[in-house]
């Protein structure tokens, strides 16, 4: 498992912990007087999509129209691959040949 995310309260991390796959858990980390609340589970891309993380769902829509073959931002569609492809690296993940 490594850290997905960070929540600032536990009811955010508590309703992200609830989206993604087991094995899973939520840590809290004091630092001063705040409490941060990590997440942690495996590094998957449908586990990301759950947790609404880095544009997946408009990729998805991306993606969907261009194989339609309809008009869609390229700009978009090469700002959404180039963050993927740092957290592919990060995460030690690959992307999905059809999302390029």
């Amino acid at each position: 498992m490594k850290q997905l995310n960070s929540y600032d309260t536990k009811e955010e991390g508590e309703a992200a912990l609830a989206k993604i796959d087991e094995p899973k858990r939520l840590a809290s980390e004091r630092d001063s007087t705040e409490t941060i609340y990590n997440l942690f589970g495996i590094p998957s891309w449908g586990n990301f999509y759950k947790l609404d993380m880095f544009n997946l769902a408009e990729l998805k829509d991306i993606v969907q129209k261009k194989q339609n073959g309809q008009p869609y931002d390229e700009k978009k569609h090469r700002e959404i691959i180039t963050m993927l492809q740092y957290a592919a690296k990060s995460f030690d993940l690959k992307i999905p040949k059809h999302w390029l």
